[in-house]
């Protein structure tokens, strides 16, 4: 029976460009429809509709594929999703595509300008969100168009995941995959899928943004790096590695997604 790998985030990362290239290996098949994304597991009511509904709903177009695979980016943020996953599909492999914070932040802000969601500047809009301002209420609502910082202390997220599925976590940044073949490779590899296979589409920018990136003072640069810094010690601890970013950028450089 084929396995299930799930892309849980993180947002603004380049999971539309990973899920391209997941999707183009001829062992993986990913849900269908893409958009809008699944989301299944961030509801106790959805999860339980049980396995044969989610393969039923979302893969009613697979072969006889080794992976069956869902990208819901949101999926990182709710602490309660990693149990329904294990209670409905088990042990899983999951996916995770991370950037510099700070980048991350950035391109969250243009999306949501660019979807007539956010007003206010990016300056302004960023001192908020470290003031508190505008806080998601997660009992409302399973996302939040506002929440550009938050949701980039990668580790608080990751954590129930690690607790869940302890030897099945494939922690990517995104800089690497876009640059380095042998990042692609590796995750194939690791995945129990065919690691020599090379996507046409690899390399290619998906779902960029029209407008250049702006740029944040040096000031709340500084900010930022501070509110982030003890989140990325404990990712990097968590990871075992160094992070790609020694330092943030205070531009978002990665093609948005």
């Amino acid at each position: 029976m084929s396995r299930h790998l799930l892309v849980i985030g993180a947002q603004r990362c380049g999971t539309t460009y990973l899920h391209s290239l997941l999707d183009e290996h001829p062992e993986i098949t990913m849900a269908r429809p893409a958009l809008p994304e699944p989301k299944v597991f961030l509801s106790d009511a959805q999860a339980a509709k049980g396995r044969d509904w989610y393969r039923e709903t979302y893969f009613a177009h697979a072969g006889s594929e080794t992976l069956l695979g869902e990208k819901s980016t949101s999926y990182i943020e709710d602490p309660k999703a990693p149990a329904r996953v294990a209670r409905v599909l088990g042990v899983v492999e999951i996916a995770v595509l991370l950037r510099d914070p700070v980048q991350r932040a950035v391109s969250n802000w243009r999306f949501s300008t660019d979807n007539g969601l956010e007003a206010r500047s990016l300056e302004v809009a960023l001192r908020e969100n470290l003031q508190g301002t505008r806080a998601w209420d997660r009992r409302s609502s399973s996302v939040s168009p506002y929440n550009y910082l938050e949701r980039g202390r990668y580790c608080d997220h990751l954590l129930p995941w690690f607790v869940a599925f302890p030897s099945n976590m494939h922690v990517l940044f995104s800089q690497p995959l876009m640059d380095d073949d042998e990042v692609l490779r590796h995750l194939f590899g690791s995945l129990g899928v065919d690691p020599g296979f090379r996507p046409t589409r690899q390399g290619r920018v998906v779902n960029q943004s029209r407008e250049p990136a702006p740029s944040v003072s040096g000031e709340l640069a500084g900010l930022l790096r501070e509110y982030f810094a003890d989140s990325d010690y404990a990712l990097s601890k968590l990871l075992g590695r160094d992070l790609p970013w020694a330092e943030h950028a205070l531009h978002a450089r990665w093609p948005d997604e």
